[in-house]
């Protein structure tokens, strides 16, 4: 039996993703806030620190999968929490599982980013540059300047903070394809778009972004469900993805094909 760690596993695409490996007969073991077998903060250097040690305990030191799932919307105040679990949540644990991961058969890792990563050029943004240093602090001065700066910089700092954190995690991830492939552990990304979640849901009720997500549709018309994102994520876990690693994988019904169509 494949013992695997889900991020974010109490709701939405994580939940989704824990249903499906249970039934299709693995050991799962949930991160989360509440009803998970690890109740951990990933905004926080201790609940980090506390996730991997339960990670570790309970898998005995040896993880087949991880999947990192538990992130925050732009809705969230304040955006510094967003950039925190989406961002360094994901990469700690990463980098924290990584030897377990080692000892695993035919192991694998997946992260959630979005297809929010492209809508704009990060290159030589001075956010994007303080994560990948790892700079969590630096992160948080300038997420915190652009809510102090008043006017719709301050109205859009939740979605500078989720957009720059999930383009961070993303080139993150493929900047350690090359030594996790040669260390036989494959990594993958998925970029979601909107999918039909309690996290979309508070978004659409929130007034600085609702009206955006509410109008803004994908060419095939509708909203992914979690169950969609699941199998997507389960399939690049599976023996018949074995040679699929460092990528980054669409699943957004066509908006990034539409927004950047000479570009891929």
């Amino acid at each position: 039996m494949t013992t695997t760690i889900i991020t974010g596993s109490a709701s939405g695409m994580g939940a989704a993703v824990r249903r499906r490996l249970l039934a299709d007969g693995e050991r799962v073991i949930g991160i989360d806030l509440r009803d998970a077998e690890i109740h951990a903060d990933l905004s926080t250097r201790h609940g980090r620190e506390a996730a991997i040690d339960g990670a570790l305990s309970q898998s005995g030191g040896r993880i087949d999968k991880l999947i990192c799932c538990a992130g925050l919307g732009p809705h969230v105040d304040p955006a510094t929490l967003v950039a925190s679990v989406n961002y360094f949540g994901v990469v700690t644990l990463l980098d924290g599982l990584f030897e377990a991961l080692r000892q695993g058969k035919a192991p694998c890792a997946v992260v959630v980013s979005s297809n929010s990563a492209t809508l704009q050029s990060w290159a030589g943004s001075p956010l994007r540059d303080a994560y990948l240093a790892g700079d969590e602090d630096g992160v948080h001065a300038l997420v915190r300047a652009a809510q102090e700066a008043g006017g719709e910089q301050a109205a859009q700092a939740g979605y500078l903070a989720y957009a720059s954190a999930k383009n961070a995690v993303a080139a993150a991830a493929r900047q350690r394809a090359a030594s996790w492939g040669r260390a036989g552990v494959r990594l993958n990304v998925v970029a979601p778009g909107a999918v039909e979640t309690p996290m979309l849901q508070a978004g659409l009720r929130d007034p600085r972004y609702g009206d955006a997500i509410r109008d803004f549709l994908p060419p095939l018309g509708r909203r992914a469900q979690p169950d969609e994102v699941a199998a997507l994520i389960a399939f690049l876990c599976r023996p018949e993805a074995a040679y699929l690693h460092g990528n980054v994988v669409f699943i957004d019904g066509g908006v990034d094909a539409a927004q950047r169509p000479l570009a891929f």
